[in-house]
């Protein structure tokens, strides 16, 4: 490529990663010629305005035609578009947790937090966008390592050590096994483009090669169940939620499990919906023949999810299985297809309002102690009214009761479990089923915050950051539970998610 046609190039497109770069560069300088005791929060603030910035660059993105640089290795679609609107907006919310955090321990090394967690974001991002096998894994990459390492950031916690050892070895084995799935794909079409794997495996696939790619399937499938922590491929999450600090695992829990979706639906639309699963006219796509394990995987996620959560008295590990069981809620809507985009793009917004929101809570009251117990909820509707009922709407809509962005979000997925020919009525009423399990230990913490004697006399002072965090999580999760058409018409006046196949 000479440099005429270098310059040529529509890199406008890419100017949410741009700016995102640009501030990794930025606090990884000031932190290096910083003084060691100077304050590292005002990282954080920079890290904030240029995650804001990207959302807007984005923004004034959204009436783009879709498009493509770099021989289609990275695009601009509305998928990419819509999906990377939520991993801004969960990054900024919490960067303010971040901004905030202070455990009894201390941090030594603050400063790097930013700079890690934005290169996870960014790797994210690019997942969003990424139309080739290469850039896809590497986007992938550099979300696990920066994972890995922010996962650890509590050196002198022993718990945190662990979590990071957990996830590095549970990430190196789910990344060995998607490499080899996306290794057989390459093998098969000869291409790491996506649409170029697409159309040749369309047009030229040999019966003989098609339990291939069935295996290949499987593979990728498998690997990145680990990433999204479904049953039963979810052993890491407890363990690395507990351990991780606060603002990692609420990053974990929303902004990292949208990528993972992410990175699932687009390998999983472009290349095997489109692929028939015989050499006879006629037969169905690939994708619509393995749906039925798909569907098993997502009643099994649900199921282990919330039973398991039951037993729970650490706070983080019983979110880390309420995740994984959202997680199998999740993988419904991937199972069944019908309506995937709003419904999974609705569901992955109104969880990002709910379970952030109930981490900001949980770390504001338990980051100076030695431990995350349930207990440190009793009595807290008479310690702090507020943070009670603002943990309260996150709590009720994890649990999808009416009113809440959570229910609008589970109907959603139940209905299209529906409207599929045939219905999957085994897999809504397992969900069905599953919700109902939860509301014993949502409504547990509730109990705790409600009913319970108070732990202590103390008042709960409210951190202006963790505060904000809390407001707009709380608004949000009322306002998309009430009128859920503003975000669902926001979605189908802006995006029109055909342009993914194009």
């Amino acid at each position: 490529m000479d440099m005429k046609t270098f310059l040529s190039l529509e890199w406008e497109i890419m100017a949410p990663e741009f700016i995102i770069l640009g501030i990794i560069i930025l606090i990884s300088l000031l932190d290096i010629f910083m003084s060691k005791r100077a304050d590292r929060k005002v990282l954080g603030w920079i890290g904030i305005a240029g995650v804001i910035g990207a959302a807007v660059s984005l923004a004034l993105l959204i009436d783009h035609s879709a498009a493509s640089i770099l021989y289609d290795t990275f695009r601009l679609d509305s998928f990419s578009k819509a999906f990377k609107l939520l991993l801004l907006i969960g990054a900024v919310l919490v960067l303010f947790l971040a901004v905030s955090y202070e455990p009894k321990e201390g941090i030594e090394y603050k400063g790097e937090f930013y700079y890690l967690f934005l290169a996870a974001l960014l790797g994210a991002m690019m997942m969003a966008s990424s139309g080739d096998l290469i850039s896809l894994f590497t986007g992938l990459e550099l979300l696990s390592i920066s994972s890995y390492i922010l996962a650890g950031m509590r050196k002198k916690h022993l718990l945190s050590n662990e979590s990071a050892m957990k996830y590095v070895i549970n990430g190196g084995i789910s990344t060995a096994v998607t490499l080899f799935g996306m290794s057989y794909v390459y093998g098969l079409a000869g291409t790491t483009n996506l649409k170029a794997i697409s159309t040749y495996l369309t047009r030229n696939l040999d019966e003989q090669h098609i339990y291939l790619l069935g295996l290949a399937f499987f593979m990728i499938f498998i690997g990145l169940s680990f990433k999204l922590a479904s049953a039963p491929f979810h052993m890491w999450a407890p363990d690395v939620y507990e351990g991780a600090p606060t603002p990692v695992t609420a990053f974990l829990g929303v902004a990292s499990k949208t990528a993972g979706f992410v990175l699932l639906v687009r390998v999983l639309l472009v290349i095997f919906l489109s692929v028939p699963s015989d050499s006879w006219p006629g037969s169905d796509p690939l994708l619509i023949k393995v749906q039925d394990y798909m569907a098993f995987l997502a009643g099994a996620t649900m199921i282990i999810g919330n039973v398991i959560a039951l037993r729970q008295r650490n706070v983080k590990r019983l979110f880390a299985y309420s995740s994984i069981a959202h997680a199998g809620y999740l993988l419904v809507a991937v199972a069944t297809v019908s309506t995937l985009f709003e419904t999974m793009w609705f569901y992955l917004l109104a969880y990002l309002f709910m379970n952030l929101g109930a981490f900001a809570v949980i770390q504001l009251l338990t980051e100076k102690a030695d431990s995350e117990d349930i207990s440190h909820f009793s009595g807290l509707y008479r310690r702090s009214p507020v943070l009670a009922v603002a943990m309260a709407i996150f709590i009720l809509s994890l649990a999808g009761i009416p009113g809440t962005a959570g229910f609008i979000g589970k109907l959603n997925i139940f209905i299209g479990a529906l409207i599929t020919t045939p219905a999957h009525y085994v897999l809504a009423s397992v969900m069905i089923a599953a919700t109902i399990v939860s509301y014993y230990y949502y409504f547990g913490i509730m109990s705790q915050m409600f009913f319970r004697p108070q732990e202590n006399g103390e008042k709960v002072m409210i951190q202006a950051g963790i505060g904000v965090v809390i407001g707009i999580c709380a608004v949000g999760t009322i306002l998309f539970g009430i009128m859920p058409n503003l975000a669902l018409d926001f979605l189908h006046t802006n995006f029109d998610f055909t342009d993914l196949f194009q």
